[in-house]
């Protein structure tokens, strides 16, 4: 009589865990492995099956079936201590790891591969492998702003109210000019995209003069209201609301987003708002301006229209924003807000913690 064959019970949510493991492109072959034979011991295969199947040998499955059994996924794992020993000194891996991260080179601001590599004297391509191993880049630098408004929570849970929870019978646009508008001519002709090479332009340009683009981002349609003006003061801002005004149903509210520029709150303007009750402004807290998605719009049109394009006139840079938008608000696609509030808040929270801890570091 053979022997019986025992099947291994396996949890759920170790099975889960195990078919990952084989999925996940970055797991090690070995884990691959002993992932596999679990999942086919689980399946009723005998330890000969398993063995042929994944071009192992019959005892290798009988380990680590015995090592699933008595410690579960952790015994898949090799116990610390096991293989080929560091052959780096501890104290030059502390340097790499540590100096990149918290002492930059004398007259730099960042290490580099090459200059760490011969601080450290170590070959470049270790130092690469320690810093990608240990998630440092010490080329990357991420840009942000904390908003020192003390009117913050008010505002942004105005703003993000707006978003998540739009009014009925209102509209809601996202408010501002973008300033600056280039009207830059390359000095020469470049070549097209083509199979094989990159579209080129010259370094250099003549400038022709620069236009400022009102726009108003409608939240639910995704449609723009746009002006362009010579200047950005508060006379082209009203004329841009009085715009506004004429362009949308007169029997909804409107509900305007827009940052703290002066422009924004000079006088005539407040006169001009009290005089039209169906105009809500809502403000972003003072540096802030991410959470205005109209900002979200002017990369688009920075990067598909202005800055790409070469124009010989002022009046050309605005023809070509014109189509832009004209072809835009054929066809327009909203963007959606979906962060929650609490989460950004908490985001920020940290934020400031790490700023604290890093001024009371930098005094000690």
């Amino acid at each position: 009589m053979g022997r019986r064959v025992f099947t291994l019970l396996l949890p759920s949510e170790d099975r889960v865990a195990l078919e990952c493991m084989v999925k996940c492109p970055t797991s090690a072959q070995r884990d691959v492995l002993r992932a596999r034979i679990i999942l086919l011991r689980s399946e009723g295969k005998k330890e000969d099956e398993v063995a042929l199947t994944l071009s192992t040998s019959r005892p290798t499955v009988s380990l680590w079936v015995k090592r699933y059994r008595r410690e579960g996924l952790a015994g898949l794992h090799d116990a610390p201590g096991r293989g080929c020993k560091p052959s780096l000194p501890e104290d030059k891996v502390a340097r790499v790891i540590t100096g990149a991260t918290q002492s930059p080179p004398a007259g730099r601001s960042r290490w580099s591969v090459r200059s760490m590599a011969r601080e450290a004297g170590l070959p470049k391509s270790t130092v690469h492998n320690l810093w990608r191993k240990n998630d440092i880049k010490p080329h990357l630098t991420r840009t942000f702003k904390l908003s020192n408004d003390p009117r913050f929570e008010e505002k942004f849970w105005d703003v993000i109210g707006l978003y998540l929870n739009p009014p009925e019978k209102a509209l809601v646009l996202c408010c501002d000019e973008k300033s600056q508008c280039q009207a830059l001519e390359r000095t020469q002709p470049g070549l097209p995209l083509g199979i094989g090479h990159v579209k080129t332009r010259t370094h250099d340009y003549i400038r022709h003069g620069t236009v400022t683009l009102f726009a108003a981002l409608s939240y639910l349609e995704g449609s723009v209201i746009s002006r362009t003006e010579a200047k950005h003061t508060h006379v082209e801002w009203l004329r841009f609301l009085k715009q506004i005004h004429r362009e949308t149903p007169t029997e909804l509210e409107v509900h305007i987003i827009a940052d703290n520029y002066a422009t924004h709150k000079h006088p005539k303007v407040k006169q001009w708002i009290a005089k039209h009750p169906r105009f809500h402004m809502h403000f972003t807290p003072t540096g802030s301006s991410w959470m205005n998605l109209v900002e979200r719009f002017f990369r688009d049109i920075s990067e598909d229209c202005i800055r790409e394009g070469s124009f010989e006139s002022v009046g050309e840079l605005v023809q070509s924003i014109h189509a832009y938008l004209d072809h835009r608000n054929a066809n327009p696609k909203p963007y959606r807000w979906k962060a929650k509030g609490a989460d950004i808040l908490a985001k920020i929270h940290r934020a400031r913690v790490k700023i604290q801890d890093t001024e009371l570091c930098k005094a000690i």
